[in-house]
């Protein structure tokens, strides 16, 4: 994995791509390379760090120049050994053994087309000598970033929004709505950006510059598409074979590979399989203070890691985060890029950084798993609403008054079926799409209202718009699918590729997601939603496919979260930043927030009624990055 940056037509375009390398060194520490082009129709400089993962030696070394095409890329191509025997077929020969070079050479054979034919997880930049043209592009479903901005037919880009932040940051505008929507989902949608200027290029597409200053967009693969021609397939699925195929796939690397264990089906399902293929390969686990974990009634998920471990001679390491959270807080935010309020980062980021110090540099990880095959509590609470919503109302009426009197904490413990009943009534009786966007954000309507300024209220309604054409924008007639596509393809990029690929990098270290595949989506949409949940039972297809491998009792443990004792830290850690921020915090006093809210939240949090940890979390991102944002930009509007 890498850290890519470039420029195209931009004055001093060659000091800038310099600048914009040096600020991605933490994601390629082990070389660096830069490639300028001024001759004919166009003018380009690439730059690159690298972090070697394939073909160690010089040969894979970038930007990587070849036949009058530049490449500087960011990836793992896992069909590469495939793709190359197919143009060594063609005649064409290879001087190294590296992916970069696959698709160099492939780009030269096809150009575009060659995009529908790659495996794997990139954001690349390439640019043709002869025709002066730079074409930049990014995977099938989000796991790599690209951010890039236009200007007088030039254009500036990089694998990370804090390097154009910080070299452009006097020239750029914060976007208060990508704010708005950060505060409603707790990160900013992948169709948004916190800088108005700045976008990101959407997954599954490309966008060509040329030299006359014009421009051409493409979409080479469709997340749509492929979930509806999964809704009208009839044959069988072996899933247990399309993830045993991706995981081998995902193990392609010259250096050792490790693995996330939580105890949790989708880490241990990974690391059983990849286990099989490499014996006594390393897996990293966390585990939290004693305290923290009883305070937020948190399963025992080292019991099942270590199960696992045994069972498949896997070398567990496990590492107790007990971190000092005010010093970690301002440090992700930085390497969030954007206001981030999920805490599983900062795991990531401990987890990759034990890793690291052991020589550790690929990592797999079971992220998207639960988006694709229904694994969310939020999944099977939906369903159960349509139940719910045939209950007479002379019944649900009681049910909800005492609910709602219930506390969600005490002084020493959490609740958390409390905090889940509250949670389900508040989108129980709610139309599909809007219930669905409020069983998994922060705030209703109203709430948002409440909350920001007055003069933003048409920006909250241009969010929620925004996630209402999203969700119905499909054809599937399967609402359990309807819900897993929805989460493809804004949870899964907006939120948990983007904060995995942050957080691990910022440890220098690459993490693969073998569930985040183009082939195991094909296979994950094949399957109908009434094997995905069965009962009460999430992700029922996948299990039934872990079984080839995995225990019972692993298989069919209680569900565990990849997050953080973040109840305890708010009540303890936190709470004199909490009192800050919230009374005279740089969001409050900009007016972008409104004081009276937070203290609602603050106080609601506090008298164990509702729970607001979350929130306040993000509240306290949101306020880092502000800070940063508003030290190195122009007012925003």
């Amino acid at each position: 994995m890498c850290g890519i940056a470039g420029a195209y037509h931009w004055p001093d375009g060659g000091p800038l791509t310099d600048r914009l390398t040096k600020c991605l060194a933490h994601r390629g520490p082990d070389g660096s390379g830069r490639y300028d082009h001024r001759a004919g129709a166009g003018e380009v400089h690439f730059g690159h760090r690298r972090l070697s993962i394939v073909d160690l030696s010089e040969t894979g070394a970038q930007p990587m120049v070849a036949e009058g095409l530049a490449l500087t890329y960011n990836g793992e191509l896992y069909n590469a050994p495939e793709l190359r025997a197919e143009l060594e077929g063609k005649g064409v020969r290879f001087r190294g053994t590296s992916d970069t070079e696959v698709l160099l050479r492939a780009w030269r054979e096809w150009g575009v087309d060659c995009l529908p034919r790659l495996r794997g997880m990139f954001a690349f930049g390439v640019f043709d000598e002869r025709t002066g043209e730079l074409t930049l592009v990014r995977d099938q479903l989000g796991i790599k970033p690209l951010f890039f901005v236009q200007r007088n037919g030039g254009v500036a880009f990089s694998s990370e929004l804090k390097a154009l932040a910080t070299e452009l940051g006097g020239t750029l505008e914060v976007d208060k709505a990508a704010l708005i929507a950060s505060l409603l989902y707790y990160w900013v949608p992948d169709s948004r950006c916190a800088y108005r200027e700045v976008e990101k290029l959407q997954p599954g597409t490309w966008v060509r510059f040329r030299p006359d200053g014009t421009s051409e967009r493409g979409a080479y693969w469709s997340l749509r598409q492929v979930a509806e021609e999964g809704e009208a397939y009839r044959g069988d699925v072996d899933l247990h074979q399309v993830i045993a195929d991706s995981t081998s796939k995902h193990l392609l690397s010259d250096v050792p590979v490790a693995t996330f264990l939580s105890g949790g089906l989708d880490s241990s399902y990974l690391t059983a399989l990849a286990a099989r293929q490499q014996p006594g390969i390393s897996a990293y686990t966390i585990g939290f203070r004693a305290e923290d974990a009883k305070f937020e009634a948190m399963p025992d998920d080292l019991k099942y890691a270590r199960i696992v471990a045994k069972q498949f001679g896997v070398d567990l390491h496990e590492i107790e985060i007990a971190p000092q959270v005010l010093d970690l807080l301002p440090r992700m935010t930085y390497h969030l890029d954007e206001p981030i309020g999920d805490p599983a980062a900062i795991n990531s980021f401990l987890i990759c950084s034990a890793a690291r110090e052991a020589g550790v540099k690929v990592m797999l990880s079971g992220m998207g798993a639960d988006e694709m095959f229904a694994g969310y509590r939020k999944h099977y609470a939906n369903q159960l609403a349509l139940r719910y919503q045939r209950v007479p109302g002379l019944v649900r009426k009681p049910i909800e008054t005492v609910v709602d009197r219930l506390p969600v904490a005490s002084a020493s413990r959490g609740y958390r079926t409390v905090r889940f009943a509250k949670r389900f009534l508040s989108f129980a009786e709610l139309p599909e799409e809007t219930a669905f966007r409020r069983s998994y954000t922060m705030y209703d309507r109203g709430e948002l209202l409440d909350l920001v300024n007055p003069d933003l209220a048409a920006d909250v309604d241009d969010v929620l718009t925004e996630h209402a054409d999203t969700y119905h924008d499909q054809n599937l007639r399967d609402y359990v699918n309807r819900m897993c596509l929805a989460d493809t393809r804004m949870f899964l990029p907006g939120l948990n590729l983007a904060y995995t690929d942050r957080s691990t990098m910022a440890a220098s270290t690459e993490v693969r997601t073998p569930f985040v595949d183009v082939e195991v989506v094909k296979a994950a949409f094949r399957v109908p939603g009434n094997r995905k949940i069965v009962g009460r039972q999430g992700k029922a297809a996948l299990k039934e496919a872990a079984l080839a491998i995995l225990p019972k009792e692993i298989v069919y443990r209680p569900k565990g979260l990849f997050s953080a004792p973040l109840r305890a830290w708010m009540s303890r850690d936190l709470a004199p930043l909490v009192r800050e921020v919230v009374n005279e915090g740089v969001l409050v006093e900009s007016g972008f927030l409104r004081r009276e809210a937070l203290q609602k939240l603050v106080a609601e949090d506090a008298a164990g009624q509702q729970d607001r940890a979350k929130h306040l979390w993000h509240v306290l991102t949101l306020e880092y990055w502000y800070r940063a944002a508003s030290s190195t930009t122009i007012p925003s509007s």
